[in-house]
């Protein structure tokens, strides 16, 4: 009997340690065909798809619409029903999606298909994942497992990059800029589908190591009572704003590939190879700051986030490679990606902290989320506008300058969620 007990408890940790690793790869690769080939290989997706900047933020709107309509319902949906079978299923309809966007289809056809992952990637999959990331970690490590998923797919993401990389370089010439419309299509291609077979792969995996629901998942179907309650509070909405202010941030790191590109001077093989380096501090990042948030406390640590990060940008917007030097740019990207990645490692940790019940966490995530992540609306297309308004450097000059004033508004509203800690009890 003692045998036997001992037995079963290194399995339950090993169980344990598969669920969030399943968690982890699901969080990033549901994300990554939206995504990735416009951060990573911008320059090369521009070309291939003979877009522009404003163009191509254009379709991130129309995925962040479809996402806005997504999040509040599938928040409340995920209170109720199974994280394996929601995940799982979200993760598979994005990889067909995949394989329609490795045929190049035309802006019409790419409008459709963001729109469509606007949807597979949200109403069945993020309150799911969330709500599991937060039971996963109970009430002593919200840092801990938010910091995990975080630096997790942030790992899976610049381990996926690095290889895809490699695919790019193989069917372009080594000097990049020689390379045929030809050469730098069946390259995005080879790219993409790269990228499906990741996603597919993945939801495969998460069916089997995400455990099946447990019977308390069924006892109320209907989500309305706890979207009432989340929208009722007002703790729930500064979150969300703070949301805000820290994805505008992430959302920038789409365009560091074609600043390597047109600031430092590289090709689009070593822009994309460089910008996925700076996700190998996306881990770091995230972890860290989840031990941090655990030790001491979630906002203070989002408020110094926010504040390294106005600095950083203010920094940026005046340095220029023949100035400044390489170098001192570089210190200041990777304060600013470490920053960045230590923000999306705990502001959910925040629905700890500020003590959310549990029951209403898919409710609260859905209405964190829906206001939130609406830069996925506003944020590419209005950078892309800036940058193509004023190519080059100034282009990046007065991004930059948005990006800090959003930040200084990011540590007011901290504050300010400090003050409703206090004021408000549960």
């Amino acid at each position: 009997m003692v045998a036997t007990a001992c037995a079963k408890v290194p399995a339950l940790y090993v169980a344990r340690y598969l669920y969030i690793i399943a968690l982890i790869l699901a969080g990033e690769m549901v994300f990554a065909l939206p995504f990735q080939p416009g951060r990573f290989f911008r320059p090369t997706m521009l070309e291939v798809f003979d877009f522009t900047n404003t163009q191509l933020g254009d379709l991130f709107a129309l995925y962040g619409i479809a996402a806005m309509l997504s999040y509040f319902p599938g928040g409340a949906i995920a209170d109720h029903f199974s994280a394996r079978s929601l995940l799982t299923t979200s993760l598979i309809a994005t990889a067909l999606g995949g394989l329609y966007m490795a045929t190049i289809p035309g802006p019409v056809g790419m409008a459709v298909l963001y729109a469509f992952w606007g949807v597979t990637t949200i109403f069945l999959f993020w309150g799911a994942l969330i709500r599991a990331t937060r039971e996963w970690g109970g009430r002593s490590e919200q840092g801990m497992a938010f910091g995990l998923l975080e630096g997790g797919r942030g790992l899976t993401a610049a381990i996926s990059a690095s290889l895809l990389v490699v695919v790019l370089a193989f069917y372009l010439p080594v000097d990049a800029t020689l390379a045929t419309d030809d050469e730098r299509r069946e390259g995005m291609q080879a790219v993409i589908l790269g990228y499906s077979l990741f996603t597919f792969l993945t939801g495969v995996l998460t069916w089997f190591l995400v455990p099946p629901p447990g019977d308390e998942v069924h006892e109320r179907r209907n989500p309305f009572p706890n979207m009432a309650l989340v929208v009722r509070d007002p703790i729930i909405w500064t979150q969300a704003a703070i949301v805000i202010c820290a994805y505008c941030t992430y959302k920038a790191t789409d365009y560091y590939s074609l600043y390597f590109v047109q600031i430092m001077g590289m090709d689009e093989v070593q822009g994309a190879r460089v910008a996925s380096w700076g996700a190998y501090l996306r881990p770091v990042g995230a972890i860290v700051a989840g031990l941090i948030a655990d030790r001491f406390n979630a906002a203070n640590s989002i408020g110094v986030a926010f504040s390294v990060l106005a600095v950083t940008y203010a920094a940026l917007s005046v340095l220029l490679p023949d100035t400044a030097g390489h170098l001192i740019i570089y210190l200041n990207l990777g304060i600013g990606l470490f920053a960045v990645f230590a923000l999306r490692g705990i502001y959910f940790a925040l629905l700890q902290e500020t003590r959310t019940p549990r029951q209403i966490t898919g409710a609260a995530v859905g209405l964190i989320s829906v206001v939130g992540f609406t830069p996925e609306v506003f944020f590419a297309p209005i950078a892309g506008r800036i940058l193509d308004a004023t190519p080059g450097a100034g282009g990046f000059h007065n991004l930059f300058i948005l990006l800090a004033a959003i930040m200084v508004a990011g540590v007011a509203i901290v504050l300010w969620l400090s003050r409703l800690k206090k004021r408000v009890t549960r």
